[in-house]
């Protein structure tokens, strides 16, 4: 969708002007994976208006293949108007456009399987789901375990916003369990399903063999089977050109504190704590989508837990250290290399505006 960004802080009553910018949870996922040379098509649905041609164009400009986007002569591009602030701050705002939007309209007669199943990974994000009746219909049936599915991740991303009258919120904790990869907030589980703590979290997705519980600037904690299940086509493989797919607006094929690493066994499962950098954040939207590329991208490397987090953590720093909701990620050496950081280094990273730069100096004091 179409973000529109402040140019000041404060209300949105007393901003005066406001800047146009692409977001959408999957888009922002996409145009990420493709930046770190993965092949992502995004499939999606756009009005047939100047917003949908902005959408497509921007987007595209990543390098994502946008020809599974439909156009909709009848329904508009979705909108959003936002505050400078954290999410997390009393005192932020934003309002949605999307009731009635050509996103809305998508169901599983409008997206065919096969194109959303031609990648070795599809990307789904829960705020589709909140879009309208159709669009849960949707999700579930790709959330549906059948055979011949790629591997198949899924973003709680709770947005109460959305959410229509009388609509539980929990429909996406039955949704994550159809996942093989889930992405939750503590802080999304714990107003959405109720559950609180990273183990209960665990606890509520035993049929997910890889779940990745957020804590915000303490980082994450990484669960997952003794098998995580990963597609053989998945298992060792390193190429920049990985085939991912997403769904934006909808889905389609994807292509703090620092410390020491965790490790705690549970019965069948290990759940490794991952801390994040410290960031100087200039602007937290797009944080989250970020991580879940950078954890993405070192799924489709074959990468252990540890790494394919820290990939996580520094794409969402990116992200961090600029105003919009998604900027060019680290090289892929650069971020390699940093990643590869033994515990005490990594947790003396200090990252700042501009620091995805090969000439930039990053900070381990």
């Amino acid at each position: 969708m179409v973000t529109f960004l402040p140019s000041r802080p404060g209300r949105l009553a007393d901003v005066p002007s406001f800047a146009r910018g692409t977001g959408g949870a999957e888009s922002n996922v996409a145009c990420a994976l493709a930046a770190a040379g993965h092949a992502v098509k995004w499939v999606s649905r756009v009005g047939a208006d100047g917003f949908g041609d902005h959408l497509v164009e921007a987007v595209g400009a990543y390098g994502v293949d946008t020809s599974g986007v439909r156009r909709d002569p009848r329904r508009p591009t979705g909108v959003y108007f936002r505050t400078a602030d954290d999410r997390a701050a009393g005192t932020h705002e934003v309002v949605y456009y999307r009731s009635g939007s050509a996103a809305s309209a998508m169901s599983p007669g409008t997206v065919p399987p096969g194109e959303v199943w031609a990648g070795r990974v599809l990307h789904l994000s829960g705020i589709t789901a909140a879009l309208s009746a159709d669009c849960l219909a949707l999700m579930r049936s790709l959330l549906e375990r059948r055979p011949g599915r790629p591997l198949v991740s899924f973003d709680v991303n709770h947005r109460s916003e959305l959410w229509r009258s009388g609509a539980d919120p929990r429909v996406s904790l039955e949704l994550a369990r159809g996942a093989d990869v889930v992405f939750v907030g503590e802080d999304e589980a714990e107003e959405a399903w109720g559950v609180r703590g990273a183990d209960a979290v665990r606890a509520a997705l035993p049929e997910v063999g890889v779940v990745v519980v957020k804590r915000g600037a303490r980082g994450v904690t990484v669960f997952e089977s003794p098998t995580p299940p990963l597609p053989e086509t998945l298992r060792g493989r390193s190429s920049a050109a990985d085939r991912a797919g997403l769904g934006a607006q909808f889905p389609a094929p994807l292509g703090g504190p620092s410390g020491p690493i965790e490790q705690r066994e549970q019965p069948g499962r290990t759940g490794t704590v991952v801390p994040a950098p410290r960031v100087r954040v200039i602007a937290p939207t797009g944080a989250g989508d970020a991580f879940a590329a950078g954890f993405l991208h070192g799924t489709l490397r074959g990468l252990p837990a540890r790494e394919r987090a820290r990939h996580g953590h520094l794409m969402a720093a990116a992200v961090l250290t600029v105003p919009g909701d998604h900027t060019a990620p680290p090289s892929r050496a650069h971020a390699d290399r940093l990643a590869a950081l033994d515990d005490d280094a990594w947790g003396r990273l200090r990252l700042g505006p501009g620091w995805t730069g090969e000439e930039q100096e990053v900070r381990t004091p």
